[in-house]
């Protein structure tokens, strides 16, 4: 049996298959992660071939057979997210936030938040400036995005008390394996925190991501930040971001 479906659809990465043709990982509105195939894709006749790059938000209309990929057959744009694409630094920033859907969301599972999480995104990356010389890791939207995506997965780190004792004393180290910061009484080791750090954290964590670019953070807490994501990733996760090395 075979049919099709409807739904909107960021477009998270995408290879060459043969001569004219493509295959998409795209995360839906609907059905979270699916795979597809664009044929023709690659031909400069195609429908809806500049609709398929990665980042662009569409309607896409999937057709499904009996193989594991389903077939695009139409695909029209909701937001095109050029000004990702076109900017060196902001499509550094949205490779990061696209390998983090891809690490953290591997399954065919429908998850409204997690979508509605990345469509705010690339929104808020359309308007971040562009700049030269900064680390695209310590970008505050994509930490406030990847934060998003922890807390969307069950991960998110555990910042308001105490993680060892339930104590509000500062926390001052965090401790992956347990999920969250841990008071000095504790002796946490782990990752060290500081009060900028953990204020930047939680600010990035119950904060809309459109507001983390004007949040003022100073670099060390964002480095703090950044450590506490690639930490909770390689515990829950087993992996580290490829793209956050470059």
């Amino acid at each position: 049996m075979t049919r099709s479906t409807t739904s909107e659809a960021v477009v998270l990465r995408s290879f060459r298959l043969g001569e004219a043709d493509r295959i998409l990982h795209v995360y839906t509105q609907d059905r979270g992660r699916v795979g597809a195939v664009a044929k023709g894709v690659r031909k400069t006749k195609s429908r809806f071939g500049a609709r398929l790059e990665p980042f662009s938000h569409v309607e896409l209309v999937l057709h499904q057979g009996r193989g594991e990929l389903e077939t695009v057959t139409g695909a029209s744009l909701v937001r095109s997210h050029d000004a990702i694409r076109t900017d060196p630094y902001r499509l550094q920033v949205g490779l990061i936030g696209l390998e983090a859907m891809l690490r953290l969301f591997t399954e065919q599972e429908a998850n409204e938040r997690a979508f509605t999480a990345l469509t705010r995104f690339l929104d808020a990356l359309d308007e971040v400036p562009a700049q030269s010389g900064s680390r695209a890791a310590l970008d505050p939207v994509v930490l406030s995005f990847q934060l998003k995506l922890l807390w969307v997965s069950g991960y998110a780190p555990h910042l308001e008390t105490c993680v060892e004792c339930g104590s509000e004393e500062p926390l001052v180290g965090f401790v992956a394996a347990a999920g969250g910061g841990a008071c000095e009484g504790c002796d946490p080791g782990g990752i060290p925190l500081t009060a900028e750090g953990v204020h930047a954290m939680r600010l990035l964590l119950h904060s809309p991501i459109a507001a983390a670019a004007g949040a003022g953070l100073g670099e060390p807490a964002r480095r703090e930040a950044l450590a506490v994501v690639t930490a909770s990733y390689e515990h829950h996760g087993g992996f580290r971001l490829k793209t956050v090395a470059v």
